[in-house]
């Protein structure tokens, strides 16, 4: 479906003139907003929105908007970097979306969504607009985890105590009680963990502490404002876990708006599936023990029964040597131990549910615990038994894998399915609504086939707008010649030869992609050791060795890094300006075929009669490579080179796939023409204003 018959379909006159009005050079975000640009393409976007939000589904029917089974208008915006596709879709969300539930990639966008965007966008529009924002559980102080942890102080470490104390000081102040406005306590501070609830644990209406819960006092916001602001994980989670509160939003939601839209499908897999963490037993352990002590200390050895059912638990790590690895469950061998280590939770689980069972009626938190046993009794159940084969077809597979990944220091146990369309469709006929999906990458060459099967979208709305930077001029795509196949043991050092003179053309000032954490490792080693031998003074970055955002800052603060990273900095990550001139990507971002979600799929696709690599394996790598490509150019006067050390783009009939999909920008295979595209590139940079 082309753009104009989209446009002539929908966007009525009066509308398209409040958006002129809003969006134009003399329009009311100009007058208001210091800094605005006109960018049609954003208009363009705005107006295909707005037309989705007023779709009438049974008029649409007969235009193709809307699914035969009449959920509500679909339409999916691919916008170029720099499209401005925030206000895009905020604009006609907060005019004409009705009830909005807006759900984006990660909190971190959350937050900046909810403080910064939305609050200037209502205040240049004059909106009188409610807004809340929602995230899971754990994003939140628990007063009644708080005060058992404080009881339990004298077991805390030194710094455990010392956030306690500031968490507390926190929790009498805060009107949110959301654990990211206490810069004091980091978030991944493992003493979170001990003073928020999860769905297991949590009390609900028996909670002592009801009145002044945030998470309910977050919901009830969230329950009356016009626009709700959350993350597709707490989207997903609601849909599968249905909690008092929360499932209200959905069914009473007009509009619901995904941003970075492209990681629905996996985190969707992830809520559509179930997985039982080796930890969960040891928490279950840890406050059995408690509360039997507080509550039914003469009732049953307490202590011994849940250091029975930690050991056991603890034990499931014990079965894999490796320090990170996945593997099919169908796949181990009969005599795997961790068949054994999985028998062997069977009777420190009798035994403690017997205990629980007796003296549950003593006190709630009792009963919560034996509920929580039985549940996760019950997941661990589902998993070791076979999942059924849906069809009694000849070819036909099941549509779950059951498989295994080991941590450092524990086990999850995963029922994944191989495709999210069913679950989403069910979720997507509640009622009809419009369904606004965007990102910066959704297609592949400007189809969106793969993705709206992936999402389940029989019908949709296809729309690109390109971005406004003028790729030709401000980027270069580099392959290298005589670079050695990725799979070939010469490729590291050939690799490392290649990109050494590309980045002293660029002075550092460079992204090193990886497409695995082991080429992280290896290149990171190596560049340390190149940089030494040369004397050169570029700081060298590495993931891992502190936090991404820490990483980010030390590396636009240092001018002319190097950061070498894995796949936490292809997305989301905006440097501007000359301190990112360079991005490396090593590989084709092809996934490893040994992961067993993917290698089930491809299975499954065989089985259908179809390619798996043409219909899966490729799509998804020209995707990712998209998210990578996207770092290097984020304003109209940043300028660089795309380096990728996989010759296979430019001399593999496939390649033409990717590269296609990219960004227009200037290509070459030349060492010389790479160097003096940087060279003019930051002599530009460099030239005063």
């Amino acid at each position: 479906m082309t753009n104009a018959r989209l446009f002539s379909l929908k966007l009525d006159a009066p509308r398209a003139q409040a958006l002129d009005r809003i969006f134009s050079a003399n329009g009311v975000l100009a007058q208001n907003m210091q800094g605005y640009r006109v960018r049609a393409a954003q208009r363009e976007m705005a107006g295909a929105i707005a037309a989705a939000m007023h779709a009438h589904p049974e008029q649409a029917a007969s235009e193709e908007p809307t699914d035969q089974s009449g959920n509500g208008t679909a339409l999916l915006v691919e916008a170029g970097t720099g499209t401005g596709k925030t206000f895009a879709y905020l604009v006609p969300a907060m005019l004409w979306g009705g009830k909005v539930i807006l759900s984006t990639g990660t909190k971190h966008l959350q937050d900046q969504l909810f403080a910064r965007d939305i609050p200037a966008l209502r205040r240049a529009l004059a909106m009188p607009l409610s807004v809340a924002m929602l995230k899971g559980r754990a994003n939140y102080v628990c007063h009644y985890y708080l005060q058992r942890t404080l009881q339990d102080a004298g077991a805390l470490s030194h710094r455990d105590a010392a956030h306690v104390r500031a968490i507390i000081r926190f929790s009498k102040t805060s009107q949110s009680g959301d654990k990211s406005e206490l810069a004091q306590v980091p978030e991944s501070a493992p003493i979170w963990g001990r003073v928020t609830s999860t769905r297991e644990n949590c009390l609900n209406q028996e909670c002592p502490h009801l009145k002044d819960c945030f998470v309910m006092h977050a919901r009830r916001k969230a329950q009356q404002a016009d626009l709700v602001v959350v993350n597709h994980a707490l989207f997903f989670a609601d849909m599968m876990l249905r909690e008092s509160g929360v499932q209200e939003l959905l069914p009473s939601a007009n509009t619901v708006i995904f941003d970075e839209a492209h990681q629905l499908p996996d985190t969707a897999t992830l809520f559509f599936g179930e997985t039982v963490r080796s930890y969960q037993w040891v928490e279950l352990a840890r406050d059995v023990r408690i509360e039997g002590l507080t509550h039914a200390r003469d009732g049953a050895d307490w202590t011994a029964l849940c250091a029975a059912l930690e050991t056991a638990a603890r034990d499931l790590r014990l079965a894999f040597d490796e320090r990170a690895a996945k593997y099919a469950f169908a796949q181990l061998d009969a005599d795997h131990p961790l068949h054994a280590a999985l028998a062997a939770l069977d009777a420190p689980l009798d035994a403690l549910t017997a205990a629980l069972e007796a003296h549950a009626p003593r006190a709630e938190t009792l009963g919560q615990c034996l509920r929580r046993t039985h549940e996760l009794r019950a997941a661990l159940a589902r998993f070791r038994a076979p999942y059924p084969v849906l069809s009694t077809a000849p070819s036909a597979a099941p549509d779950r894998v059951r498989w295994v990944e080991v941590f450092a220091q524990s086990v999850h146990l995963h029922t994944t399915p191989l495709s999210i369309t069913a679950f989403f469709e069910k979720q997507r006929a509640t009622a009809p609504r419009a369904w606004i999906f965007t990102s910066a990458t959704l297609s592949v060459k400007g189809d969106f086939t793969h993705y709206a099967t992936q999402m389940g979208l029989p019908a949709y709305l296809p729309l690109s707008v390109q971005s406004p930077f003028d790729y030709t001029q401000q980027a270069l795509l580099y392959v290298p010649r005589g670079l050695p196949a990725p799979a070939s043991p010469a490729f590291s050092e050939a690799m490392l030869n290649a990109v050494l003179p590309v980045i002293k053309a660029s002075g550092g000032r460079a992204f090193v992609l990886c497409t695995t954490l082991r080429a992280v490792e290896r290149l990171s080693a190596q560049l340390r050791e190149a940089l030494h031998a040369r004397d050169w003074d570029f700081p060298l970055l590495i993931q891992g060795d502190a936090s991404r955002t820490e990483l980010l800052k030390r590396f636009q603060q240092a001018g002319n890094a190097i950061l070498v990273g894995s796949q936490s900095f292809w997305e989301g990550v905006d440097v501007r300006g000359k301190a990112l001139s360079l991005v490396i990507i090593d590989k084709l971002p092809f996934a490893p075929p040994d992961d067993p979600v993917l290698a089930a799929r491809l299975d499954a696709l065989a089985q259908q009669g179809q390619d798996p690599f043409m219909a899966y394996q490729l799509p998804q790598a020209v995707i990712a490579l998209k998210q990578g490509a996207g770092r290097l150019i984020r304003t109209e006067t940043d300028s660089g080179v795309l380096m990728v050390c996989d010759s296979r783009l430019v001399e593999k009939p496939y390649g033409r796939r990717f590269w296609q999909s990219l960004p227009p920008f200037a290509r070459t295979r030349d060492l010389e023409a790479c160097q003096r595209f940087l060279n003019k590139a930051l002599n530009i940079h460099d030239a005063p204003l």
